[in-house]
């Protein structure tokens, strides 16, 4: 996918019809903060973790490399990375600060609170300076942002020439049969067990409606080029209900290779 295919008439990004206003967003998750966890693993059988560590490997990370966690929640997607390479540290970022302080106690039980900090804030004001990292992520997250097209620039921003993006979100399976099946239990089933046991009444209502009406990955992958992303792919996992978005920033000589979606 070059530049100039993935360019739209506009270049307002297209809109998101939801409210995802901050105060709302971090309200939400710091009222099921307690049981995110279990409901990770519950909810999706397990896949998360596996999800988790494909986002990580798409980094490619060595050496003693710098990677940005955006809305990081309890910092499952930070301690993987920090997992992954011994000299990797990483800055998980979130608003949410009841999330944040699960994370922290997930930190310190690691032993990894010398490479894994925690900083509250805004995924649309990142609190770092210009090409201040060498890698970003984010975990199902992007979607919840107020206004994810001002993130991304930030992302852009923050993250150093040549430097990776692997953002994991979810999607909706392609094949009838299987796309038949996913909606039924994401938009039935899920919900249900989620405010039987977080206990809160449209945190899971809310998951199904938030993904139904986030951008398409061919959209997304848009966005990301017109931000100022190249190699932009679209990974489909576990039939597509995620999908694995790789990109690095364009380089300083303003030199653009060709992404693709898969």
């Amino acid at each position: 996918m070059t530049r100039t295919e993935l360019k739209t008439e506009s270049d307002s990004s297209p809109a998101l019809p939801l409210d995802r206003s901050p105060e709302r967003i971090a309200g939400m998750f710091d009222a099921i903060a307690g049981r995110y966890d279990l409901l990770n693993r519950l909810l999706s059988a397990g896949f998360d973790q596996r999800w988790r560590a494909r986002a990580v490997a798409a980094l490619g990370l060595t050496g003693q490399a710098l990677v940005l966690d955006l809305c990081t929640g309890t910092a499952d997607l930070a301690l993987s990375t920090a997992r992954s390479a011994r000299e990797c540290r990483v800055i998980g970022v979130d608003f949410a600060g009841k999330m944040l302080g699960l994370a922290h106690a997930k930190v310190q039980r690691a032993g990894l609170d010398q490479r894994v900090r925690l900083v509250r804030g805004d995924a649309i004001y990142v609190p770092l300076g210009g090409g201040a990292v060498d890698a970003v992520t984010i975990a199902f997250g992007i979607r919840n942002v107020s206004k994810p097209a001002d993130a991304l620039r930030d992302i852009h921003r923050v993250l150093r020439p040549g430097g990776r993006l692997a953002i994991l979100e979810f999607g909706t399976p392609r094949l009838p049969a299987v796309r038949a099946i996913y909606l039924w239990y994401f938009r039935r089933v899920l919900p249900f067990i989620g405010r039987c046991i977080s206990r809160h009444g449209s945190a899971y209502t809310y998951l199904p409606v938030s993904v139904g009406t986030f951008w398409e990955p061919a959209v997304f992958c848009r966005v990301l080029v017109d931000t100022g992303f190249e190699d932009v792919q679209a990974i489909p996992l576990t039939f597509g209900v995620v999908y694995l978005y790789q990109a690095t920033r364009v380089a300083s000589d303003g030199v653009h290779t060709p992404g693709k979606q898969v």
